[in-house]
């Protein structure tokens, strides 16, 4: 996840200098993106239930895949 101490921001401003909309390179606007996606893949699969390692670990070798 990207830190805002990462961002490199220009500001653009209105004539009373007070900031309207901000520039970022085109990097950091596809980090950023990608992780707002990676977000809101966790917020929609909270309440989905959990599996130990060892039950995975053991269903992958049922189904021969380890």
């Amino acid at each position: 996840m990207n830190h805002v101490e990462n961002l490199h921001p220009q500001y653009i401003t209105n004539e009373d200098g007070h900031k309207t909309a901000v520039v970022i390179p085109i990097r950091e606007f596809d980090t950023l993106m990608e992780d707002m996606a990676d977000l809101a893949a966790v917020a929609e699969r909270v309440n989905e239930t959990t599996t130990s390692h060892q039950d995975f670990v053991e269903e992958l070798k049922n189904d021969g895949l380890l």
